[in-house]
């Protein structure tokens, strides 16, 4: 196993143990971003995850939302919030959120953990960006 996913790995499992169900998001980020993770690039509706940290880049294939052919759903900024609000009060797993975000349109996400946002894109280059706070 490569020092990255190592190192990715360890961090996950840290942020995991000291994630509180409310407003988790921050906590995991902080712990990503502390063990040298930069951004992380989010596919969907394949939920493919890239990692790019400062001891090279981790893909993460989860599954996917949808198979075969499947249309993409509209952009949807007030669907993509309340996903985001139901999400950040602790109301929906994280798959429940991917779903959610999906059906609001989004069919990618890059998070940004130096700048401390995560930018939400639909298919015609919508986009939506959201600004974290530090822990």
């Amino acid at each position: 196993m490569s020092k990255a996913i190592e190192n990715l790995q360890a961090a996950m499992q840290r942020a995991m143990a000291n994630r509180p169900k409310v407003g988790g998001f921050p906590h995991l980020a902080e712990a990503l971003r502390s063990a040298g993770v930069t951004r992380n690039l989010w596919s969907l509706p394949s939920c493919q995850s890239v990692y790019v940290t400062t001891l090279g880049s981790v893909v993460m294939q989860g599954e996917a939302l949808v198979s075969g052919m499947a249309e993409v759903p509209r952009f949807d900024r007030a669907a993509l919030i309340t996903a985001l609000r139901t999400d950040q009060a602790g109301n929906s797993t994280f798959p429940e959120f991917l779903m959610a975000t999906w059906k609001a349109g989004v069919v990618s996400y890059d998070v940004d953990f130096e700048a401390r946002t995560v930018t939400y894109y639909g298919v015609e280059d919508e986009s939506y960006t959201e600004s974290y706070p530090a822990v």
